[in-house]
């Protein structure tokens, strides 16, 4: 518990494999493991999600209740945020990782600037209304010093 709960940071829950907690564990055997989760589970500390079919992969969520939403498309699913911890000999291109090439980010809106840029701006674009959606609003008149 102590392990999964130091791992667990800002989420809810930590995915990890069997394999990688024996490591990290000092564990020789994967039973150990399975069996300490089991006890964790049934004492309800926490509470395994299944990542994939053959269940050697799963998110542990702690403390929390995962959220299963509603039935689409036949499909139901939960959402939840997890540390996800692999070991990388546990990865089929493990003698590639850290030579790929880098992924491409999503392009930031302001390149370099630590903060909203302030004054008055642009005005925003003009664009025509729908037909029939006309706003139908007050008009109001500026006041001049003629008045």
């Amino acid at each position: 518990m102590h392990l999964l709960t130091a791992r667990v940071r800002d989420n809810n829950a930590v995915v990890i494999s069997h394999k990688t907690l024996a490591r990290l564990l000092g564990v020789k055997s994967v039973t150990t493991v399975k069996t300490a989760l089991a006890v964790l589970e049934a004492d309800r500390w926490i509470e395994v999600r299944q990542i994939g079919q053959n269940g050697t992969v799963n998110a542990y969520v702690i403390n929390d209740r995962v959220a299963w939403s509603g039935a689409r498309d036949g499909i139901r699913y939960s959402l939840f945020s997890a540390t996800v911890i692999a070991a990388s000999d546990e990865q089929p291109d493990a003698e590639t990782l850290g030579h790929q090439e880098p992924l491409r980010r999503l392009p930031s809106l302001f390149r370099d600037e630590s903060q909203m840029p302030a004054g008055d701006g642009l005005r925003p674009p003009s664009q025509p209304f729908l037909g029939g959606m006309e706003p139908d609003l007050p008009a109001t008149q500026r006041e001049t010093d003629d008045d």
